[in-house]
């Protein structure tokens, strides 16, 4: 995969580039009336919802969590916390979320954020050649293999994810 690069980069792009990962800047123009961010984007790139991961994050006894999931379904709490090697989370607060990430919801990227946090990818990605993730704004995307997300961000792979949204 060629990396391309445009102006303006954000944390995302940079942690990618400082460790060599080959990426692809997928850029669309964001709606501000919609909500599914995700699913937004994968009709916008014209790309398989299934490939486009949403980057959620859990509260849990011992801090925030990461789980990325498709956007076509649901983060499954019970799985996410054992993936973590916890009792038990529910989602963060979503004002919580953009401060420990330093990213603004719905462009939450899982790269870059301002502390390394506990990630847990679920294992679907691993299926592809390559996955989308936000860049760290809404209407940016970042495509790259899922083994250099796994990479890049020490995730722990497992079915964390459940039909729906």
């Amino acid at each position: 995969m060629a990396r391309k690069k445009s102006g303006g980069g954000t944390p995302a792009t940079v942690v990618l580039d400082r460790a060599g990962i080959p990426y692809v800047l997928r850029g669309y123009e964001h709606d501000p009336a919609v909500r599914s961010f995700g699913l937004e984007a994968a009709e916008a790139l014209g790309v398989d919802p299934e490939r486009v991961l949403k980057t959620l994050l859990v509260q849990g006894e011992d801090g925030l969590g990461v789980g990325i999931v498709p956007v076509v379904a649901q983060l499954d709490l019970k799985a996410v916390a054992a993936a973590l090697g916890v009792k038990k989370v529910a989602m963060a607060d979503p004002r919580a979320a953009e401060r420990a990430t330093g990213y603004v919801v719905g462009g939450i990227s899982p790269l870059g954020q301002k502390k390394a946090l506990p990630t847990v990818l679920d294992s679907s990605a691993l299926g592809y050649d390559a996955v989308l993730v936000s860049g760290g704004r809404r209407g940016l995307d970042l495509e790259l293999a899922p083994a250099d997300l796994v990479a890049v961000t020490s995730a722990t792979v497992a079915a964390i994810a459940r039909e729906g949204r």
